[in-house]
């Protein structure tokens, strides 16, 4: 892999670092196992990794792979269900295998084939602006800033819940053909076709009990939602139940977006996901886009991981989300190294609600709905002396309470949804509801729609606001809607629900790669300085055989015939990568790192250190001088604990920044004391 430093590419680095930011949030769920279709009791999908064919097999067309596949099933199987009628996808350029419906028993018997790597069972995968443009310093009605090329010439492929294609954000007007090597299909009926926006879009989903397969129409909201935000064109006058009003627009908006749906409301079948990327790959994206994602024991038995590797073998870039687990550690998905991963941070902007007690005091908070302002009434706290159920405020909990027209204070937890707990105060005959945070969420708070007026607040707001109740026989409140307000000076923070490290199938390579607005975003940051990195497939193989993976499951994800036993192996915080996850025990601990000069002529870099707490960290040579563009550096850190510095289980956190006259590039640094 090789480390950029410099005025990066603005193909290579500041249009898909700025549009990536904006893509790689949505839920990310824990996995679950496929359910088995009622029509084929007791047959589930089970994806087949075969080895890689000789280059006469290799030059076969899709239909022939197929037959060569089927060559793997056996033939003693059931009249009703012949190898041909139990084969889901065949896959060419994702993997070499193939997707195939099996008894537990025929699974275990097809993976002791020769040429059979790996047979695992599919399981189903969860789905994970008006300001965020203004907020990244984005031109409004260009997306991209004003010197950049917008996402003209690049394709951008969506694997989500399809697309609804007649949204303004989709319009053609003005957009250019797509490139001359676009292959892809549309997949919609003759009245409603693809244009130059959506040059393509297709299924992946299989019909259950043998409908006919349907357009790929996005029923969920999902996919529209995320394309709009990666390359939506301006729609002036979008707002949210009239707040943060403006033209949204996505960071790419004359890039060309190709659809492929592989989520449905059952959720993203693994077959269906590895579908997608093949044939993504073989239509000739730039991008791939996967807002989606789960929890794996390895690499090798994760589809995204290994379809995205296929990818980047292609020089296809991939962009996959961190997850919304957070924010307790290690709760990272997408950790592969050859994926951007993408944490969620907040904006500038808030849809202001604030709380104003009997007291004089104020506390902000924040409401979709925007009502006029309320009048002082009394205030009442759901969880006063009664079980802690009640707290938070959840269905059927405050039928014995008096609060008609009350402003009531409930909790945030015990499994209730929030505009659950605003049903329940208007049911009770509550005028409006103050929701306090969680201890674990607390300052990371959103605008929500509610059922009434209604001000979400911090923890440590809440808990001022107990004791205020405490403290006088009779509480009162107000909330005062204050509407959109911009200019929040500590944004970007990371959301509380983004998924946090350490990297748990990795812990020498730190995740998530970089945090982009993922807080009250309606749809649709100019590109960190930080390192650009391009990575060469090649350089993956010493890694993954030093995670102490065996040769076939190596194999597996590189579609190549791997021998370990011949390969230098290196320590995966060894690997070119451009940040520093370091695991201490005693000894100090010394990596490399090779970085590249793409400004157009030469620069001299000084470094910065900022050293993580405990930690003292040495850089050599602490200058690089460059001469010309595409010149080749290496320098080396060592890190060393300071004696008595933390504890098992610790963490520390530092940086590495190198500046030239113009330009500076920063390599994050986490520290684990072990």
């Amino acid at each position: 892999m090789e480390v950029k430093i410099g005025a990066l590419p603005r193909m290579k680095a500041l249009f898909v670092l700025s549009l990536i930011l904006a893509i790689g949030f949505s839920c990310v769920a824990a996995i679950i196992e496929q359910p088995a279709d009622g029509a084929d009791e007791g047959l589930s999908t089970y994806i087949i990794h075969v080895q890689k064919p000789t280059d006469e097999l290799a030059s076969l067309a899709a239909d022939d792979f197929e037959q060569w596949y089927q060559s793997y099933l056996p033939l003693s199987l059931d009249s009703s269900k012949q190898p041909h009628s139990r084969i889901v996808y065949s896959y060419k350029n994702a993997m070499t295998g193939f997707a195939v419906r099996l008894t537990p028993s025929e699974a275990k018997a097809l993976e002791s084939k020769n040429g059979v790597l790996y047979a695992k069972k599919e399981k189903i995968i969860p789905l994970h602006t008006t300001h965020t443009p203004g907020f990244l310093r984005l031109n409004q009605y260009k997306g991209l800033a004003a010197d950049g090329n917008q996402g003209e010439g690049v394709i951008i492929a969506v694997l989500d819940s399809g697309i609804t294609l007649d949204h303004p954000s989709f319009s053609a007007v003005g957009m250019p053909p797509p490139p001359a090597k676009w292959k892809g299909k549309c997949e919609f009926n003759n009245r409603t076709v693809c244009n130059n926006k959506i040059i393509g879009a297709r299924n992946f989903i299989q019909p259950f009990n043998g409908a006919p397969k349907q357009p790929p129409f996005d029923k969920e909201g999902h996919g529209t939602h995320t394309a709009s935000t990666v390359a939506g064109r301006p729609v002036k006058g979008a707002n949210a139940f009239g707040m943060a009003p403006g033209t949204a627009v996505g960071m790419a908006p004359l890039a060309h977006l190709a659809i492929y749906k592989v989520c449905s409301d059952r959720g993203c079948p693994e077959s269906a996901i590895m579908a997608g990327l093949d044939a993504a790959i073989a239509d000739g994206v730039d991008i791939i886009s996967m807002s989606l994602g789960g929890f794996d024991n390895s690499f090798y038995e994760s589809a995204v991981a290994t379809g995205s590797f296929a990818a980047i073998q292609k020089g296809i870039f991939v962009s996959c989300p961190a997850g919304n687990q957070g924010p307790s550690r290690g709760t990272l998905s997408n950790e592969a190294p050859w994926v951007l991963t993408v944490g969620a941070s907040n904006v500038d902007r808030s849809i202001r609600a604030t709380v104003r007690l009997g007291n004089g005091a104020e506390y902000d908070g924040e409401s979709l709905n925007q009502f006029f302002h309320i009048q002082p009434l009394p205030l009442a706290y759901a969880g006063a002396g009664r079980d802690s159920y009640s707290a938070f405020c959840g269905p059927g909990s405050l039928s014995n309470f008096n609060v008609k027209g009350k402003v009531v204070l409930c909790d945030r937890g015990g499994n209730v949804r929030m505009v659950d707990m605003g049903i329940e105060v208007k049911k009770a005959g509550g005028a409006a509801i103050i929701i306090a945070n969680d201890g674990l969420n607390a300052d990371s708070i959103e605008a929500k729609a509610h059922a009434l007026p209604t001000s979400y607040i911090s923890y440590d707001a809440g808990l001022k606001i107990k004791n205020y109740i405490k403290s006088t026989p009779n509480p009162t409140a107000t909330i005062l809607f204050k509407g959109t307000i911009i200019g929040n000076t500590t944004a970007p923070t990371v959301a509380s629900f983004s998924s946090r490290g350490p990297n748990i199938l990795s812990p020498g390579i730190l995740k998530p790669d970089i945090i982009g607005p993922g807080v009250s975003i309606l749809a649709a940051w100019n590109a960190p300085l930080d390192n650009g990195a391009r990575s060469k497939p090649t350089d993956y193989i010493p890694y993954l055989c030093g995670l102490g993976y065996k040769d076939k499951q190596v194999s597996i994800i590189t579609k190549t015939n791997v021998r370990c036993s011949t390969v230098r192996r290196i320590a995966e915080a060894q690997l070119n990568y451009p940040s520093f996850s370091v695991v201490f025990g005693i000894s100090p601990q010394r990596y490399t790192r090779t970085v590249t000069n793409v400004d157009r002529s030469g620069a001299s870099y000084l470094s910065k250190v900022y050293a993580p707490a405990g930690v003292d960290v040495t850089v050599s040579p602490s200058v690089i001088k460059f001469s010309r563009n595409n010149q080749t550096a290496t320098y080396t850190v060592t890190f060393t604990k300071k004696a008595g510095s933390s504890s098992v289980g610790q963490y520390s956190e530092g940086a590495i920044l190198w500046f030239s006259g113009q330009h500076f590039a920063r390599s994050p640094i986490s520290v684990t004391f072990n």
